[in-house]
This record gives structure tokens, sequence and C-alpha cells, in this order.
């Protein structure tokens, strides 16, 4: 893939309406499930991102006969399965690739009794995520055999026995690997310290559409009684409430009246009210949330008059993946507030990038960092920057269409991950972003 940039033009006003994509997160999920059955299993609403891509090459190479129906709507049927080509250098190289690979683990066990996943690589997968999986997944009866020499992973098991696992952690990933697992287990399984966010919901939803047995959807403790085959289902995904939230953040910092559509409300949970603590004017119509233009917005503070803070928890607390998009609205917002990014430790680095923009942002620690609200007296300045991650550059692409210049974004695969085409759907709404080569 050759490198690719954004050239975006700042003072950006926007105006009109953009519809939030499928949400990443749950689909990755969703379209490993379709493993566990040899039936035919049709999903909507799949977001035309680099992630998903890449999970459904996976499983066309395992022998999954997938159509594509229609641009977000995909038929998959998993009835002639290559198993011998999970232990293939092909198939390891693809899976080390995705983080998403490892969501095969718990349906490739579940209905083939074997899996094999790659090393995986660098930072991708920190090693505790990778450790709620394999314990949760031992606990109903798989050993595990890592292969020095191919640098993987055998995960086997005879015969899959429910149990009572307590989750190390609340992992999302964790908890719908364990969950696929089980539903094809001998007897029953009660898994405490489940994820509940909504990826999780829906995919409980899904596998009890299919014939699964599952109760207590929405708590964190799940419980399963295990079925012998599982049949096909039609499911659709939720919007992303990720890109619901970086739209809420586009409008405010750049001055511009937006309306996001279909963004099913029940579902956001206190994403809305979070950035009302920013001052946001959020307009509930309907399905669709209308922002509008605000000259200036101004941060709560506590009743005591302490300084706000925003920290992410698990579902319902609010998510990490929106938190970098809070600070940077932040930066032009009035008054100041603490960002306490808990859950990871290297989600902060970008304000380096905010500061050289001109934002007033103390780095504390590699977890907080407080912002100094500059209320629009200081327009943040364009600058020539590198994405991070996924989310960290749609905050910075949020900064440089409120910036007083041009900006040039490097490294935008990063965006491409988890954004559908957005420089064409933002261009739409009157945006200046150029895609060029570097």
């Amino acid at each position: 893939m050759s490198n690719q940039a954004f050239r975006v033009q700042g003072n950006a006003r926007l105006s009109g309406s953009i519809e939030p994509q499928g949400a990443k997160n749950e689909a990755l999920q969703i379209i490993s499930a379709v493993l566990l059955t040899p039936k035919k299993v049709t999903i909507k609403n799949v977001p035309d991102i680099l992630d998903i891509r890449k999970q459904i090459e996976l499983l066309k190479g395992l022998g999954v006969k997938v159509e594509k129906i229609s641009e977000n709507e995909y038929s998959f049927q998993a009835d002639d399965i290559d198993t011998d080509h999970l232990s293939s250098d092909a198939y390891q190289d693809n899976a080390s690739k995705i983080r998403g690979s490892v969501m095969l683990i718990g349906p490739l066990l579940a209905r083939f009794k074997k899996a094999y996943l790659p090393k995986p690589g660098g930072d991708k997968i920190g090693r505790r995520r990778l450790d709620t999986h394999f314990l949760g997944l031992q606990k109903l009866g798989a050993t595990f055999n890592y292969d020095e020499a191919g640098e993987k992973f055998y995960i086997g098991s005879e015969k899959l026995k429910g149990t009572y696992i307590l989750m190390d952690e609340i992992s999302v990933t964790g908890t719908a690997n364990v969950l696929m697992a089980a539903v094809l287990a001998e007897g029953i399984t009660q898994i405490y310290n489940a994820a509940c966010e909504p990826y999780i919901q829906q995919l409980c939803k899904m596998l009890n559409n299919m014939g699964a047995r599952i109760s207590g959807v929405g708590s964190n403790l799940l419980t399963v009684h295990g079925v012998d085959s599982l049949g096909g289902t039609e499911h659709i995904i939720l919007p992303d409430m990720i890109e619901i939230g970086s739209f809420i953040g586009l409008a405010a910092m750049t001055q511009s009246p937006l309306t996001i559509t279909n963004v099913s409300v029940p579902n956001l949970g206190i994403i809305p009210s979070t950035f009302e603590k920013l001052g946001i004017t959020i307009e509930v119509k309907g399905d669709d949330l209308f922002i509008p233009a605000q000259e200036v917005y101004e941060i709560q503070s506590f009743i005591d008059g302490s300084i706000m803070t925003i920290y992410d928890a698990p579902w319902p607390g609010f998510t990490p993946d929106l938190l970098s998009i809070v600070l940077v609205v932040a930066t032009q917002a009035r008054g100041s507030i603490l960002i306490h990014q808990k859950m990871f430790e290297s989600r902060l680095f970008f304000v380096d990038k905010l500061i050289d923009m001109g934002a007033q942002i103390i780095l504390c620690d590699p977890h907080r960092a407080t912002v100094i609200g500059l209320e629009r007296k200081a327009q943040l300045r364009g600058i020539r920057m590198s994405s991070p991650d996924i989310r960290a550059g749609v905050s910075l692409l949020i900064a440089a269409l409120s910036a007083r210049s041009e900006s040039i974004i490097s490294n935008i695969s990063q965006i491409d991950r988890g954004y559908q085409n957005i420089d064409g759907r933002l261009n739409a709404l009157g945006a200046q972003i150029e895609r060029i080569e570097e």
C-alpha cells in the first residue's frame, strides 16, 4: 500500500447530515461467529473498512463462501471449512496482520475442536489482552501449545465442557471469544465479569437467533446453556458509536450545524451526556442527533466547583475510544478539564501534535492530560503531523479542519482501518480534504 496522506484545509464550516457506518468492533465479532454454523448467515450494515476486509479475506481462505449482496451487506456460509489451512504459512501470515484474527479462535474451537493463532506482532495486542481469552477457553477445556519454530499457538480440545468462568478483566473481545466457544460446549457455562457493551449484547442476540441459549444479556453475568448445533440467521449491525461521537466533536470544533442520522439513540449510553459536560448542545430528534453551530461552549465544573474530569471505564462507562475526541474538542472550549485515560498507556501521546498546533495542554503522565480551553481566542494552526492510531488520527483530522491554515496528516492507513471513506463523506458536508501520495 502506498503511503498516502491527507491535505486538510483549515477554517472548515460544514453543514448537512451524515449517517454513521456500521460498528467496526461489533462487525469483527459478528463476522467471526459465522464459523459456528454450516447454514447461511446474512449480515447487514457491514462497514467497508480495512480491518473488516482483512477479516473477510481470512474467512475466505478457510473456505467460507462469501457473497457480497450490496455495498454493506454480505452472506456467509461455512459448510466446507478446510481446517488444514489454519496451520499454513499463508493463513498465519494474514492472521498476524490483523488484531481481529484472535476472534476466530472461539468459533473454530467450538465447532472444529482446533485453532491456530500466530504469535501476535508487537504492541498490536497487549500481553494481558490475550491472556483473558486463553484463560477463559482453558476453563472450558481447551489446551494451548506454543510452537516455537513456527511462532504460533495451537489450541485444541476433544470436548468443551461448560463451567463457571470469572474473567480476570472486563474484555469485550475476550468475552466474545469465550461466549462463542461456550454456546456449543456441553452443559452450562457462567461467564462472570463479562463485558456488557452493546457489541456483546448484539452478539448474544445474533447467537440466540441462531438457536443458542444465552441469558443475562446486558449484564456482567452471562449464563449459556450449550446446544448441539446452530442454524442460520440475518443480523443488522448497530451504527458505530465511536463515529457518532467523532461527528459530535467535529460539529462543535468547526461551529457547524450537523445532523447525524440513524444513530440508535438507546445504544449510545452516556456518550451524548459526556459531550454535554463540555457545553455542547445536542438535540435528539427521533433517531437523529442535531448539533447546532455554537460560537462558545463552556466546560461544566462539578457541583463543588472542582475541575471537570472525564475518564474511561468499561460499559456503561465512557468508552476509551472517544477520549481523544473529547480532548481535542476541549482545546477550544471555555474552561479547563482533566482527561484521564485509564485503560491504555500510549493513547495520549498524540497531544504533542496538538501542543505544536497551539493547544494548551499539560501532559501530566501517560494516563492524564489537563486541557486549558482557548475559548476560540487563539485558533489552532495547521502543521504537518502523523496519525499514531485510528482514534487519534480522527482527532487530529478534526483539529486540522478547525485550524487556521493547511495541515498535512500522514500515515492515514490508520484512519482507513476504522473509518469508511471519511474524506469523501466529510467533503460532501463542505470540508476540503485531499488524499495525496507522499
